[in-house]
Order: structure tokens, then sequence, then C-alpha cells
């Protein structure tokens, strides 16, 4: 008489619930909040002039030098991919920073000398960085 079991109710909550979860698995992460937990972009900006970074790269708050060998990191927290190949995601950013030929051989990007911290600290000030 259109009554269901709570066997039936439950079953089919759960596939709902089940559903739900598949869909939200598909959504585009990229564009959603990266929390950097113990990170500090403005350290991450003095290690990125320390570095060199600049020397291959256009940044943002680097007046100079203004690289062009390597990709314009303008708007780089906006973009859904590292190097157009990698998911932009923290523990991805931090790995690449480090040590990018690991993660792609064909990469022109160098091992850089950075520590954990430091290559948190980078990745905190790149996500500041969501316009181009």
């Amino acid at each position: 008489m259109g009554f269901r079991t709570t066997g039936e109710a439950m079953g089919r909550r759960v596939t709902v619930g089940a559903l739900a979860l598949a869909l939200c698995a598909c959504v585009d992460k990229a564009d959603l909040p990266r929390p950097m937990v113990q990170a500090d972009p403005v350290a991450g900006l003095a290690v990125i002039e320390e570095v060199g970074c600049a020397a291959c790269h256009k940044i943002p708050g680097v007046a100079w030098p203004e690289g062009r060998s390597g990709s314009n990191l303008a708007g780089f927290g906006a973009r859904p991919l590292i190097a157009g190949r990698l998911p932009n995601q923290p523990d991805v950013l931090i790995r690449w920073l480090i040590d990018a030929p690991s993660m792609d051989p064909g990469t022109a990007m160098p091992p850089m000398p950075l520590t954990q911290d430091q290559a948190r600290d980078v990745a905190a000030y790149l996500y500041t960085l969501d316009e181009d």
C-alpha cells in the first residue's frame, strides 16, 4: 500500500548516500581551499628569493629577475595542475618543489635545495597567487 519497511528505507538511503559520494569524487577539487598546516607564505616568498626561483620563473611579488624559461607563476593557486601534468594539491606540490625530476623525468626543473618546511612555505606562497 505504499508503505516501506525499515529495511527498504535504509537500503534506499545507503544507495543515495553511495551515489552522492561517487559524484563528489568526480568534482574538480583544484579550486577548493588548500590548507597548508604550519606554513608561512611570507617565509615562502623569502625562500623563493633566496633560492633564486625567479631566475627561471616570473613570480608575482619578486621584482627581479623575471625568468622566462619556466612558467609564469601568476595565477598558480587557481590552476588545476602542476606543470600541466600533476594534480595541484599541497602534498604533490611540496614533493614537486623538492625534487621535480623524480616525479617527471622530462621536466626542465632541477631538484631544489629545499627542506620540507621550506617547500611547505613556498607552496603556501604559491597558493596565494590565485589571479593572473
